[in-house]
Protein backbone atom coordinates (compact mmCIF):
# COMPACT_ATOMS: atom_id res chain seq x y z
CA UNK A 1 0.00 0.00 0.00
CA UNK A 2 1.36 3.56 -1.08
CA UNK A 3 0.89 5.87 1.43
CA UNK A 4 0.59 9.81 0.57
CA UNK A 5 0.63 12.80 3.18
CA UNK A 6 -1.47 14.75 1.26
CA UNK A 7 -4.44 17.82 1.33
CA UNK A 8 -7.64 17.51 2.05
CA UNK A 9 -10.43 19.60 1.10
CA UNK A 10 -13.30 20.88 3.47
CA UNK A 11 -14.99 24.08 3.62
CA UNK A 12 -17.59 25.79 1.79
CA UNK A 13 -17.96 26.79 -1.77
CA UNK A 14 -14.86 29.62 -2.26
CA UNK A 15 -13.94 29.43 1.34
CA UNK A 16 -11.44 26.34 1.55
CA UNK A 17 -10.18 24.78 4.40
CA UNK A 18 -7.62 21.88 4.27
CA UNK A 19 -6.83 19.03 6.35
CA UNK A 20 -3.22 17.82 6.09
CA UNK A 21 -3.87 13.86 6.18
CA UNK A 22 -2.36 10.60 5.47
CA UNK A 23 -3.88 9.05 2.91
CA UNK A 24 -3.76 5.77 0.70
CA UNK A 25 -2.92 7.00 -2.89
CA UNK A 26 -5.73 5.15 -4.31
CA UNK A 27 -8.56 6.62 -2.06
CA UNK A 28 -10.62 10.02 -3.47
CA UNK A 29 -8.77 13.17 -2.27
CA UNK A 30 -11.90 14.00 0.49
CA UNK A 31 -12.52 10.17 0.92
CA UNK A 32 -10.75 7.86 3.84
CA UNK A 33 -7.67 8.78 5.43
CA UNK A 34 -5.72 6.87 7.59
CA UNK A 35 -4.48 9.71 10.15
CA UNK A 36 -4.83 13.40 10.49
CA UNK A 37 -1.89 14.91 11.12
CA UNK A 38 -2.67 19.39 10.54
CA UNK A 39 -4.18 21.97 8.93
CA UNK A 40 -4.25 24.82 5.98
CA UNK A 41 -6.36 27.73 6.23
CA UNK A 42 -4.99 29.52 3.13
CA UNK A 43 -7.36 32.35 3.65
CA UNK A 44 -5.81 33.42 6.48
CA UNK A 45 -2.86 36.17 6.24
CA UNK A 46 0.55 34.36 5.44
CA UNK A 47 1.87 35.87 8.97
CA UNK A 48 -0.80 34.26 10.77
CA UNK A 49 0.52 31.22 13.52
CA UNK A 50 -2.28 29.21 12.86
CA UNK A 51 -2.68 29.28 8.91
CA UNK A 52 -0.75 26.24 8.94
CA UNK A 53 -0.74 23.41 12.08
CA UNK A 54 0.75 20.30 12.15
CA UNK A 55 1.67 17.80 14.24
CA UNK A 56 5.29 17.18 13.21
CA UNK A 57 6.35 14.20 15.39
CA UNK A 58 3.39 12.52 13.50
CA UNK A 59 5.23 13.63 10.18
CA UNK A 60 8.34 12.81 10.83
CA UNK A 61 6.71 8.88 12.12
CA UNK A 62 4.82 8.66 8.66
CA UNK A 63 7.89 10.20 6.75
CA UNK A 64 9.85 7.35 8.45
CA UNK A 65 7.34 4.52 7.33
CA UNK A 66 7.80 5.60 3.93
CA UNK A 67 4.47 8.05 3.02
CA UNK A 68 5.12 10.10 0.42
CA UNK A 69 3.72 13.88 0.44
CA UNK A 70 2.62 16.19 -2.41
CA UNK A 71 3.93 18.59 -4.13
CA UNK A 72 2.24 21.13 -1.90
CA UNK A 73 2.97 19.36 1.58
CA UNK A 74 6.56 19.07 0.61
CA UNK A 75 7.23 22.54 0.20
CA UNK A 76 5.71 22.79 3.81
CA UNK A 77 7.42 20.10 5.65
CA UNK A 78 10.68 21.85 4.03
CA UNK A 79 9.24 24.82 5.31
CA UNK A 80 9.75 23.28 9.01
CA UNK A 81 12.99 21.72 7.84
CA UNK A 82 12.12 18.08 7.99
CA UNK A 83 12.35 17.64 3.96
CA UNK A 84 14.20 19.04 1.66
CA UNK A 85 12.97 19.95 -1.75
CA UNK A 86 14.54 20.66 -4.65
CA UNK A 87 13.55 23.51 -6.22
CA UNK A 88 12.01 22.96 -9.80
CA UNK A 89 13.32 24.91 -12.44
CA UNK A 90 11.52 24.54 -16.13
CA UNK A 91 13.25 27.48 -18.45
CA UNK A 92 10.76 26.04 -21.56
CA UNK A 93 7.49 26.78 -19.96
CA UNK A 94 8.17 30.85 -20.79
CA UNK A 95 8.41 29.44 -24.55
CA UNK A 96 5.95 30.20 -26.62
CA UNK A 97 4.44 27.37 -28.35
CA UNK A 98 4.83 26.22 -32.49
CA UNK A 99 1.82 28.01 -33.70
CA UNK A 100 2.26 30.92 -31.17
CA UNK A 101 5.89 31.23 -33.07
CA UNK A 102 4.93 30.87 -36.39
CA UNK A 103 2.09 33.70 -35.91
CA UNK A 104 4.80 35.73 -34.64
CA UNK A 105 7.23 35.34 -37.62
CA UNK A 106 4.40 35.64 -39.91
CA UNK A 107 3.11 39.18 -38.04
CA UNK A 108 7.15 40.31 -38.05
CA UNK A 109 7.28 39.44 -41.58
CA UNK A 110 3.99 41.11 -42.42
CA UNK A 111 5.00 44.43 -40.44
CA UNK A 112 8.11 44.33 -42.46
CA UNK A 113 6.40 44.12 -45.64
CA UNK A 114 4.08 47.17 -44.24
CA UNK A 115 7.86 49.38 -43.87
CA UNK A 116 9.01 48.47 -46.68
CA UNK A 117 5.77 49.59 -48.85
CA UNK A 118 5.44 53.23 -46.17
CA UNK A 119 9.35 53.86 -46.92
CA UNK A 120 9.62 56.97 -49.32
CA UNK A 121 11.37 55.70 -52.97
CA UNK A 122 13.42 58.20 -54.12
Amino acid sequence: MSLKIRLARGGAKKRPYYRIVVADSRSPRDGRFIEKIGTFDPLKPKDAADRFVLDTEKAKAWLAKGAQPTDRVARFLDSLELLKREARNNPNKAVPGKKAQERAAAAAKAAEAAAAAAAPTE
